[in-house]
């Protein structure tokens, strides 16, 4: 791994040398670089080896099946779950409406047409719920604890003779908690609800096992663990059981799941990506959570600084944190040399404040404030050390602009204000 480490590096600093406004990339949650090992086991498959793995009358195909199998081994291997039990798709937002809509649509008849979910959930999650509420469902969207934890009995209290599923991820994306999908599966298992889990930003992070976990559904993605974008996977459970109605249709690929030829070379790199995610887990883990803790122990020493989620269950790879009387959107103008998010990638654009920091009970002022920093593989201690430098600088700067900031170090108690109306 170190020499791949270095290369990577290597071409890093390569590309900072001839683009100096070039950032220091800390938006892993965003999506992660794909690993030079990934790449080169790509390369084939877009060249040489360009076969159908559908076409099982020649070689070529041949071929390609084999790698697509092998892959699809790799991919169980990491998650606990036979291989059986893996279904190709482009990536976590089609998992995630596969795995709703299609168990929904499949057990509607016979469970009922109530679906429970969080409202902290990805907006892959959410928007497919509310699709299927427009569809003649209900939904329950349940509120999270200020450090962004589900209440077990807030969940156990909402499921109802007609809840057909439920629908928690694992590890959220904006500020990197962890849900007790164990508990949650375990209450699901005892009302006979079916249990998805959106593990896009879990993999490689935390151990999973699915041969033990009480989950019937789990989406996954490739571009979170280091590999390429456009490939993700559904895990289904076989035993007990679980029934999907396919949203593509076509040829029947995946066993009648999810219709359409399979792009080989990206899932030969899906593969790649989390077999070397298996075997690199535990020694990345120790390294990332030192690096977490420096990044914390640097901009803690900024006043009136708050880490958003609960600071023992998360993975050490995100950072969500606020700075209190700074505008993010500001703060990130500002620290051009660093390649941060003030949300998850795919919200980011919006100028609301964050609807998980919302849901935590954060005001819409720290949420504003609030920066994510996600950090993986290819982070040093020279970039966790330039980050705190950097954010310091221009967090003092930005405050100096502030007269709320004034007021604060006035000892005015600003809550006690009353703002004019406009």
């Amino acid at each position: 791994m170190a020499a791949w480490a270095a290369r990577f590096r290597h071409i890093r600093s390569f590309i900072m040398d001839m683009t100096p406004h070039f950032p220091i990339y800390m938006d892993y949650g965003a999506t992660t670089p794909v690993d030079p090992r990934v790449v080169d086991a790509m390369v084939p498959w877009l060249r040489e080896h360009f076969g159908n793995p559908a076409s099982r009358s020649h070689a070529w195909g041949w071929e390609a099946e084999e790698a697509v199998e092998k892959a699809r081994v790799q991919v169980a291997e990491l998650i606990g779950a036979d291989p059986r039990e893996i279904v190709w798709t482009s990536g976590a937002t089609e998992s995630n409406n596969l795995a709703i809509k299609g168990a929904a649509n499949f057990y509607a008849g016979t469970k009922g047409k109530h679906i429970i979910t969080v409202k902290t959930e990805h907006k892959a999650v959410l928007d497919t719920v509310r699709e299927l509420e427009r569809q003649g469902f209900e939904a329950t969207y349940l509120d999270v604890q200020p450090d962004g934890l589900l209440d077990l009995e807030a969940f156990k209290a909402a499921i109802r003779p007609d809840t057909v599923l439920a629908s928690v991820m694992m590890v959220n994306n904006e500020i990197g908690v962890i849900q007790d999908v164990v508990a949650l599966g375990n209450l699901c298992r005892e009302k006979g609800v079916i249990f998805h889990v959106d593990a896009a930003q879990a993999t490689g992070k935390v151990d999973i096992d699915l041969k033990k976990l009480p989950i019937d559904l789990m989406s996954l993605a490739s571009h979170k663990t280091y590999g390429p974008k456009g490939i993700g996977a559904l895990y289904v459970r076989r035993k007990p059981r679980i029934r999907i109605e396919p949203q593509m249709h076509g040829g029947g690929h995946e066993r009648g799941m999810r219709s359409g030829t399979l792009p080989t070379h990206q899932i030969v790199g899906m593969g790649e990506a989390f077999r070397i995610a298996k075997e690199e887990m535990a020694a990345e883990h120790g390294r990332i959570q030192a690096l977490h803790d420096r990044l914390v122990k640097g901009l803690s020493e900024i006043e009136q600084t708050f880490i958003n989620g609960d600071l023992t269950r998360r993975v050490p790879h995100n950072l969500n944190i606020s700075f209190n009387f700074v505008e993010g959107e500001s703060l990130i103008m500002g620290v051009k040399g660093l390649a941060v998010s003030s949300g998850s990638a795919c919200t980011s654009a919006s100028l609301e404040p964050s609807y998980v920091l919302r849901a935590l009970g954060r005001s819409d002022e720290l949420a504003h404030s609030s920066l994510r920093i996600t950090i993986g593989r290819f982070t040093t201690e020279d970039d966790i050390d330039y980050a705190v430098t950097t954010l310091k600088e221009r967090v003092a700067k930005l405050r100096e602009l502030s007269p709320l900031w004034d007021m604060y170090k006035d000892g005015i108690d600003l809550s006690t204000i009353q703002w004019s109306a406009h």
